[in-house]
Parts: structure tokens; C-alpha cells; sequence
């Protein structure tokens, strides 16, 4: 490509950052990160008060966010500066600018989807849940290539992560699994991941190498902070204990050290077995409960949302979100937004970030070119 188209994507890029300053509101971002200040030094009791914590939880993403727009312009007047210098005469830029442009592009690109994720929760940790159908050991091998996936896309966006509980399959695969995605977003991106996946193949556990068709479900909650109150009574929950297995546990399997949580008012079910004491398990368990419940109380408050139940029980045929066939031909596609691809491979070792915008986007009311 010829300097000179690359230098005319700048017009394109120029005016999605236009249409970002309306959504952006610059100066009543600044007036609320100043009326936070100002009251953390007025209120004396402004640290004692839980509020104060939302308060500042809110004001930090406000601060980040003002500071990728402001990083975005910089790099913006930066490009005019090159392009300025090209302009003259300047030898050797053109690198440069080529540069300079596809970072922006980039960048531009994330910041859209940022301006997207407003709801509460978006901005917190992710907790991920995915359970196997029915279909025995089938279903199990697609619930354990789908927890690839979700791990192999952590470490591609350099997201840290932990496994907090693991129960793996009598022949292969897993039954179920939790991961704990910790990352700025990781729940705003990932929240779209709830719902069933469905996979098409040759089996390989098939000796007559028949087409199967598999369905696992991913459910996805935010982590919810500690200063955050949801009423949990203790007279609520049956807490049974067992010996750990599989992965995560295999070394912690002499011992009951594996925890087992029933909220009895909602019928909700968390386990974890990933650490060697109990304690710590009990204690995971309870924050993945209480995810759980946090996530039950927005849903009431929302009717048009499908019961999150649903999505966790009814594993099979009319619920799926996503398509993967892998047989007669290749193709993963999102039945919500349309979206697809022929590069099965990649989406499986973690390439989520096309489905994920698309996501986003549409239920943005944004028109795409997908």
C-alpha cells in the first residue's frame, strides 16, 4: 500500500473519533472525578462511609477512561505532526506514519468498545462457568476445548487467571469448570459468552467416525467486591465437603479438602477444590456464590432478560448462542449477531476478539460491516 492511502485511512479514523466526543462528555467526566476529590478532603467522614468505595471504584474508571481519550488525541496530533513533516519534504517517514496509523486504528477500534461498556459491572473481574450437556463423553471433550479456549484467550490479552474448580470426565474432557479472569473489562467482554455452544464433528471417540453434535454451557458473572453487600444468611446454605480430584485437586486428594455450597432459597450450587486447604476453598466458593446471587438480583430487576436458570439447565437444541462445525466444512458462527468465520483453529486457540466486538456492538444498537 501506497503512502498516500495509507495517510487517506486517516479520514476514516478522524471521523469515528469525532463521533466519539459526544459519547465521551469530557468536561462532566472531569467535574465528577474533581467532585470525588473534593469530597474524599470536605467529608471527614467520607472514609468511613462504604459508599466512598463505589464512589472511587467509579471515579478510577472515569480516570482511565479520560486518560486513553486523552492518549488517543496525543497520538492523533502526533500523526499531523508526521504527516506535516512528510508533507515538506522530510525523508524517511513514511514508516513511520504507516506505524503511527495502524496503531491508531487499533486503538480507536478498543476505545469503541469501551465506550460501549457502561453497566455497572462491566468493569470488574469475570468469573467463567462451563458445564457439559448431555452426550457423556462427547459432551465432556467440548466442555474441556471450550475451557481451552477461555484460557488461551486470558493469556493472549495478558489477562491473569484462576482456576477455582475443575471436575474432569469419567473417560475424558471435564464436566465442569470455573475460571476467574482478572483484568480491567474481562466481565464487559466476556458477559456476551453466556449461553450454549454447540459443536458439529467426527467424533473422535467414534470408531465408525460418525458426525456428533456436542453442547456445553458457559455462564458468565462478574466478581463481585467485598465491599459490595449481598445478604447471604448462614442458615441458607448446606456446605458438604468431599475429596478433591482431577485437575487442581489431584494433589489435595488424601484429604476432604474440597468444598461444596448450596444456597437453598435459589437451589444455586458452587463448588471449588482448587487449593489445598479447605478454608481457602470454602472461601472461593462463597465469592463464586455470591457472583452467582448478585447476578440472580440484577436479573430479577430485569425483565428482559432470560432467566440466567435457563441458560445453565437447558443445554441442547434452540438455546445455543454459537455454532462451531468443524464437519463437512469449517466454519464458528454467533447466531445472535451473524458473525462468523472459516478459521475454526484460530477461534479455538483463543482468537474471541472479532465475536466478542461483534457482540458488543449490536447489542449497542451499532451497525457493523459483518
Amino acid at each position: 500500500m501506497i503512502i498516500e492511502d495509507i495517510i487517506n485511512e486517516l479520514d476514516a479514523l478522524e471521523k469515528e473519533i469525532k463521533s466519539f466526543q459526544t459519547a465521551m462528555n469530557v468536561e462532566e467526566l472531569e467535574k465528577e472525578i474533581a467532585k470525588v476529590d473534593e469530597l474524599s478532603v470536605s467529608d471527614h467522614n467520607f472514609w468511613n462511609n462504604k459508599e466512598s468505595k463505589v464512589m472511587l471504584k467509579e471515579q478510577a474508571v472515569m480516570k482511565r477512561k479520560l486518560e486513553e481519550w486523552n492518549n488517543l488525541i496525543s497520538l492523533k496530533e502526533d500523526i499531523d505532526v508526521l504527516i506535516e513533516l512528510f508533507r515538506e519534504g522530510e525523508e524517511g517517514m513514511e514508516g513511520d506514519i504507516e506505524e503511527s496509523i495502524n496503531s491508531l486504528a487499533k486503538i480507536v477500534a478498543d476505545f469503541e468498545l469501551k465506550l460501549v461498556l457502561s453497566a455497572q459491572n462491566d468493569g470488574n473481574n469475570a468469573i467463567i462457568t462451563i458445564n457439559s450437556g448431555a452426550g457423556g463423553t462427547e459432551a465432556n471433550d467440548w466442555a474441556a476445548m471450550l475451557y481451552r479456549m477461555y484460557t488461551q484467550y486470558a493469556e493472549r490479552q495478558g489477562y491473569k487467571y484462576d482456576i477455582l474448580d475443575y471436575m474432569e470426565g469419567e473417560e475424558a474432557g471435564i464436566k465442569n469448570a470455573v475460571i476467574n479472569v482478572k483484568g480491567p473489562f474481562t466481565y464487559g467482554y466476556l458477559k456476551g459468552e453466556t449461553g450454549v455452544h454447540r459443536l458439529v464433528r467426527i467424533s473422535p471417540f467414534d470408531s465408525a467416525n460418525r458426525r456428533h453434535t456436542s453442547f456445553a454451557a458457559v455462564f458468565v458473572t462478574p466478581e463481585i467486591e467485598d465491599d459490595i453487600e449481598i445478604d447471604i444468611s448462614e442458615s441458607d446454605l448446606e456446605i458438604d465437603t468431599y475429596r478433591a480430584s482431577g485437575a487442581g485437586g489431584q494433589h489435595v486428594n488424601t484429604t476432604d479438602s474440597a468444598v461444596r455450597i448450596t444456597h437453598v432459597p435459589t437451589n444455586t450450587v458452587v463448588t471449588c477444590q482448587s487449593e489445598r486447604s479447605q478454608h481457602k476453598n470454602k472461601a472461593h466458593a462463597m465469592k463464586i456464590l455470591k457472583s452467582r446471587l448478585y447476578e440472580l438480583e440484577i436479573d430479577k430487576k430485569n425483565e428482559e432478560k432470560q432467566k440466567l436458570e435457563n441458560t445453565k439447565t437447558e443445554i441442547g437444541w434452540g438455546n445455543q448462542i454459537r455454532s462451531y462445525v468443524m464437519h463437512p466444512y469449517k466454519m464458528v458462527k454467533d447466531l445472535r449477531t451473524r458473525h462468523e468465520t472459516g478459521n475454526v483453529d484460530s477461534v479455538m486457540d483463543g482468537n474471541l476478539d472479532p465475536f466478542i466486538r461483534a457482540y458488543l456492538l449490536y447489542t449497542a444498537g451499532i451497525e457493523t460491516d459483518d
